[in-house]
């Protein structure tokens, strides 16, 4: 039944391209995507060395009638471990502009802050799955079903996103990753995610403006955290596992301006933690100051590189110390990243030599991304790359991926 169902959805977009052809564009692309462990080792629940076998055909429409635009991103795909085929909605809202006003409903993805892979004042969705398995970037995104509300003036601009349906992050499972644990047998787990309900409404506000030669945001949200918080029945031998999702404001901005022939970004967030204010409940997280700076300019020709250096300090920390059960790793009280990305294209810009990496001086772990990408037409790239994890301990965030390194490749015809 499902796969009819698809079948006739496709079917219904190729009919509606060709009745209205001359408002509608429409592009996508074939891809194929693998990847497999390189360690040798294979969690207790996963079906073999390989970590990845997708294919997927994208589907991207956009067109207008008079001031309404509409854009849709459609992916079939096949998961060739589970044998399994779907149809994921990537994005699909309309677009009504009115005077300074311009309103966006439907699935869209949502991009804020100036991280470059570390989020501070987006606090929308993110699949990290798909990027620690190796998956294009594109992939970490995901959409969020709401109404987004633009505004321009001489003074300032102003985005509002309401969200009305939660949608938490697709974090590492048992089933494909290693990971710490520290409940692996429990096997009663259940996951309360927040109602849809008008007092559960997420709320994102972004205000800014360029003054001078800097570019300012300021930003608010309130709505919850999209990585799960566990509450045990019982300690220290609990029965049943709830994973939830605790309240969440953040307060943030964002600076930018060139730089010695660079640019020099910064970012700071205030991560209000509503249902554990004074830091006394040891599993919910406690509330945090976090903040980032990142420079990033061009070498030589056709080389680029830039660097970050982000902190988190937890708030309250001796109430958290006090709390936590005796079983539960103790977090750093300021926890520190360092990031450095450096791209090189050769060939005439059809081939992309890249690296990104993370390290934690604090946590004592690494994340390393090495890529070549190779534009084999106009239409056919292809990447190859490895993601390459470690740390001191199993307990730390990167740290407890070590023995998930893999080998990605990617081949996509665009159209």
């Amino acid at each position: 039944m499902r796969k009819k169902l698809i079948f006739s959805f496709f079917i219904f977009l190729f009919l509606f391209s060709i009745s209205f052809s001359r408002e509608i564009e429409w592009h996508g692309f074939v891809q194929t995507n693998y990847s497999f462990r390189t360690t040798g080792l294979v969690p207790p629940l996963a079906q073999g060395d390989f970590l990845l076998g997708d294919h997927r055909f994208q589907l991207k429409f956009s067109g207008s009638e008079k001031e309404a635009k509409f854009f849709a991103k459609t992916d079939f795909f096949e998961n060739a471990l589970k044998k399994e085929t779907g149809l994921e909605i990537r994005e699909a809202y309309l677009d009504y502009p009115l005077k300074a006003f311009d309103f966006r409903i439907g699935r869209q993805i949502i991009t804020w802050g100036l991280g470059d892979l570390l989020f501070i004042n987006d606090l929308f969705p993110k699949d990290w799955q798909a990027f620690f398995s190796g998956r294009p970037m594109e992939y970490l995104k995901l959409g969020v079903d709401g109404l987004r509300i633009s505004f321009s003036s001489d003074i300032f601009s102003t985005e509002l996103a309401l969200l009305p349906f939660f949608e938490s992050d697709n974090y590492p499972t048992s089933e494909n990753f290693f990971l710490f644990d520290p409940f692996l047998k429990v096997s009663f787990k259940q996951i309360q995610k927040p109602d849809s309900k008008f007092e559960n409404v997420e709320e994102a506000l972004r205000l800014y403006r360029t003054l001078s030669n800097f570019e300012l945001s300021f930003y608010l949200y309130r709505g919850f955290y999209r990585t799960p918080s566990i509450r045990p029945d019982s300690f220290p031998t609990p029965s049943k596992i709830t994973y939830f999702f605790p309240e969440l404001s953040v307060y943030g901005f964002t600076l930018q301006r060139d730089l010695l022939n660079g640019i020099l970004s910064l970012e700071y967030g205030y991560y209000d933690s509503r249902q554990d204010r004074r830091g006394e409940d040891p599993l919910i997280p406690n509330s945090f100051s976090k903040f980032l700076i990142g420079y990033q300019r061009q070498g030589w020709t056709d080389f680029t590189y830039s660097g970050q250096y982000y902190g988190e300090y937890m708030k309250d920390y001796k109430n958290y110390q006090k709390s936590l059960p005796p079983s539960f790793p103790e977090q750093d009280k300021f926890r520190q990243v360092l990031t450095f990305r450096a791209t090189q294209l050769l060939k005439y810009q059809t081939l992309k030599l890249s690296f990104f990496g993370f390290y934690s001086p604090t946590d004592k772990d690494y994340f390393f991304i090495p890529e070549v990408n190779y534009r084999i037409t106009d239409n056919l790239w292809g990447s190859l790359g490895i993601n390459l994890f470690g740390g001191e301990k199993r307990t730390t965030f990167l740290g407890q991926l070590d023995e998930n390194d893999n080998l990605y490749s990617i081949l996509r015809y665009e159209f």
